[in-house]
């Protein structure tokens, strides 16, 4: 079998979008791996996405099919079915592509270096200006640098950094080793929101060693995966905040203790509550009732939601004086 597996969730409306994924694939300059597509009840069908690819490039494909789970739950159903024999797991996004050296680089670092936890840099276009590089965390005074070329780092507060700002990490740029993948899982209820990150971070907390490359490991899709495609008008906009919101307040129960980590947990917390709020506030100026049964829960678990919503008032009422 092979030293390493890829893990695809598979979920798309458009023709072409899985095959471009694969091509890039197929293109790594390291080959030693097989690939696990899980069909997450795609609407655009993965046989007529598979049908145009060499029988050589079929034949090292096991596709999984499954009731609709979400991202997190097809990722946990790929991660259920990777053979015992293999040394690591690389995730790849349907909608994202890698770049050429992405495995090959990932290996050689994994293994000179003893690590079990590898992040390489994402790159995109304008819609994600946000996303920023591994080298710019060669800023800060703790990151100590193994390798110059490909530039590999290691950070020992990465939990810290992360919780600051999770932009340079991305989950088409991520291969773990069997400590990690046979243990540690996503959070599939989460859908919509920050299962990723959730995940990165009891990667990090479990992970013998991680160590993170500046070259770029993937280019990501342009919002074409259906997973990413919520807008603030949507409807599922205000189930996306408040599963943000959750996965927020797991991660605080991975952080008791440390309150620069609490610090930047609530932050993001805040902005949750903000952006929830203004969402109906919206919804309200378009003449659509608020979603008040989401809404109820969202207090019930979390009062501070009410006291933004008056915050929010008060300011809006200022202004409008």
């Amino acid at each position: 079998m092979a030293k390493l597996t890829v893990i695809i969730p598979y979920y798309q409306k458009e023709a072409g979008i899985l095959r471009r994924a694969l091509a890039s694939v197929f293109a790594q300059s390291f080959q030693d791996f097989h690939v696990l597509v899980v069909d997450d009840e795609s609407p655009y069908p993965i046989d007529e996405e598979l049908e145009p690819l060499a029988a050589g490039e079929r034949a090292r494909i096991t596709v999984i099919r499954q009731s609709n789970l979400g991202p997190g739950g097809a990722r946990n159903t790929g991660l259920d079915h990777v053979p015992e024999d293999t040394e690591f797991v690389a995730l790849l996004d349907s909608d994202d592509v890698w770049s050429v050296d992405h495995l090959k680089n990932a290996y050689d670092s994994l293994c000179r270096f003893g690590a079990d936890c590898y992040f390489a840099s994402i790159t995109g276009g304008d819609a994600f200006y946000y996303h920023f590089s591994v080298a710019s965390l060669e800023g800060r005074g703790t990151a100590v640098r193994l390798q110059d070329e490909p530039l590999v780092v290691e950070l020992p507060d990465l939990t810290d950094v992360m919780l600051e700002n999770w932009s340079f990490l991305h989950l088409s740029c991520m291969v773990i080793g069997r400590s990690l993948f046979e243990t540690i899982r996503f959070d599939a209820a989460l859908r919509l929101a920050a299962e990723d990150v959730l995940f990165f971070c009891d990667c990090i907390l479990s992970a013998r060693r991680v160590i993170l490359c500046d070259a770029v490991g993937a280019e990501r899709g342009e919002g074409i995966n259906i997973f990413h495609s919520i807008d603030n008008d949507s409807p599922e906009f205000l189930q996306q905040q408040f599963n943000t919101y959750v996965a927020l307040e797991t991660l605080e129960g991975r952080f008791t203790r440390r309150p620069q980590a609490i610090a930047s947990i609530r932050s993001y917390q805040h902005t949750a509550r903000r952006q929830a709020l203004w969402s109906q506030a919206r919804r309200l100026k378009q003449r659509k009732s608020p979603q008040f049964q989401l809404l109820a829960r969202w207090v019930l678990r979390d009062p501070r939601l009410l006291q933004s919503a008056l915050s929010l008032a008060v300011s809006k009422l200022s202004r409008s004086r």
